[in-house]
């Protein structure tokens, strides 16, 4: 692979992570003949190019590999179109919070006390994630030294594939307005630059509300040179030696399919020939401390062989942090998720939704607002479609990062992760500026046909703060203070590195 085709591959990281983590634009499922479950496997193989986890980066990373190289990818999950709709905008809640072992979404619950969830799918993130598109900041890619033309190649080799235009149409109509009365400004209009103020951008939802993940772009591989398998978990990386240094190189990986059989696959002998570990924040960690390289403290308590003592494995991970309202509406609104967006002063991102589909034991949250209120046509919104909407908002960049530790050896077990929310104190007060402004737009004239005026900011600060929104302890002042509001019922954004 030439120097070209490599830098190419850096920046696509750029772009892929874009997708904020189906179907084809003609609206067909891909037919790919290279995807097949891992029992059909052969015991052993050899590959040039060996990707472990079939997500966000890894599905363009190895399309792009295959067009000069043999390429493997490993995805713990399933397949994305074995279910046509279930991944559609209107079920995003309902497939994040499913249960099922084979869901696409595994469930898990930081040492924090906050619910979170890991991508178990082919296509990753972009499957289960809220859809939305937009370009890296200019100064991340300077500062990443990265080459300007390529990443803008990058961009328009996504967007080619799994890219639409967000539509604008009532509630988000009303809180892009709402964010302009609220001072998010200049309105920059539709753009996918990320620039202060208030856009329309971009998302990876079509016209008829189905979505297009990052194993859309498999579409790219050249068929010929690269094979997918599903639910192939891997279980350690092989090197030559028992005890590894500078210059020592991985051979291959042990991965398990769905029947627990266990199978190797080996590295070519092309001096170009890598393992590249694409399997998130999380899973990349874990498999790399299962593998002998991690901290000599966890590993060998656990029995794991220590190849390399390397402490710094699963230190400095860091989540973003979504806090926000729920506005119950007089008035029907739209299904939509996340086209209107307030950059205020690259510190918060304020982002909405409306009209989704919820489980039917949400219906309790309507009888709290019942007592809160006179507006008996309130009851509705909690049914079984949201009849209203979430404004959220989003500490970018934050400063406070925690850890991970192995539970086990088991590696489909999550391990204990401790994103350590708010310990910085300036993504606090970032987090109190971002619900300033969300609570500004809840008040302004451009958003008052959907809201009930007789229910203040205030009640709906407490309607937030008596859900069951994660496992932290609730306060005498949840609701009255917007510091402790926001340490108590701070979500995920599922944006973990």
């Amino acid at each position: 692979m030439d120097l070209g085709s490599m830098g190419f591959l850096k920046v696509l990281l750029v772009a892929v992570y874009a997708l904020d983590p189906y179907f084809s634009h003609a609206e067909t499922v891909p037919n790919y003949s290279f995807v097949h479950e891992s029992t059909t496997a052969p015991p052993v193989s050899y590959h040039d190019y060996i990707v472990v986890g079939g997500g966000t980066a890894g599905c363009p990373l190895a399309a792009t590999l295959s067009e000069t190289a043999n390429v493997l990818v490993l995805e713990r999950g399933g397949s994305p179109y074995r279910k046509p709709g279930k991944t559609d905008k209107g079920n995003f809640l309902l497939t994040l919070l499913d249960p099922s072992p084979d869901s696409y979404a595994q469930i898990f619950i930081t040492e924090d006390g906050v619910y979170n969830h890991r991508a178990r799918v082919l296509g990753g993130g972009t499957v289960i994630n809220a859809g939305f598109y937009s370009h890296a900041e200019t100064e991340f890619v300077k500062e990443s030294g990265l080459d300007e033309a390529l990443v803008n190649d990058a961009y328009q080799w996504v967007e080619n594939k799994v890219v639409f235009k967000a539509p604008l149409l009532q509630w988000q109509t009303a809180v892009r307005d709402g964010l302009l009365e609220a001072g998010v400004l200049p309105y920059n209009g539709f753009t996918n630059e990320h620039i202060n103020g208030t856009k329309i951008g971009s998302t990876i939802f079509d016209m008829n509300d189905h979505r297009h993940s990052a194993a859309d772009l498999l579409e790219y591989a050249d068929p010929k040179n690269i094979i997918v398998y599903l639910h192939a978990t891997v279980t350690k990386i092989l090197f030559p030696t028992q005890t590894v240094g500078s210059g020592t190189r991985a051979i291959g990986v042990i991965y398990e399919d769905a029947l627990g059989e266990k199978h190797t696959a080996y590295l070519t002998n092309d001096s170009k020939s890598e393992i590249i570990v694409s399997a998130g924040a999380i899973g990349s960690s874990q498999l790399l401390m299962l593998s002998g390289i991690g901290p000599r403290s966890q590993l060998e308590p656990l029995g794991v062989k220590l190849v390399m003592d390397q402490p710094m494995v699963g230190q400095g991970i860091a989540d973003n942090t979504l806090n926000g309202l729920f506005i119950p509406s007089p008035n029907p609104v739209e299904l939509s998720l996340l086209s209107t967006v307030g950059i205020s002063l690259f510190v918060n991102y304020i982002e909405a939704g409306s009209g989704l589909n919820l489980a039917p034991s949400f219906g309790w949250i309507s009888k709290f607002l019942l007592s809160i209120s006179d507006q008996t046509t309130i009851g509705s919104f909690f049914d079984t479609r949201l009849n209203g909407g979430i404004i959220l908002q989003k500490v970018a960049r934050p400063l406070s990062t925690g850890h991970l530790e192995l539970r086990s050896t088991d590696p489909n077990e999550t391990p204990k992760v401790r994103f350590n929310y708010f310990q910085e104190p300036e993504d606090l007060r970032n987090c109190v500026q971002g619900m300033k402004t969300i609570i500004n737009v809840v008040n302004s004239k451009a958003f008052s046909k959907f809201r009930y005026q007789t229910i203040s900011t205030q009640q709906l600060l407490n309607v937030v703060a008596a859900l069951p929104l994660n496992q932290r302890p609730r306060h005498i002042d949840t609701a009255s203070s917007l510091e402790q509001f926001c340490n108590d019922t701070v979500m995920t954004f599922l944006l973990f590195q």
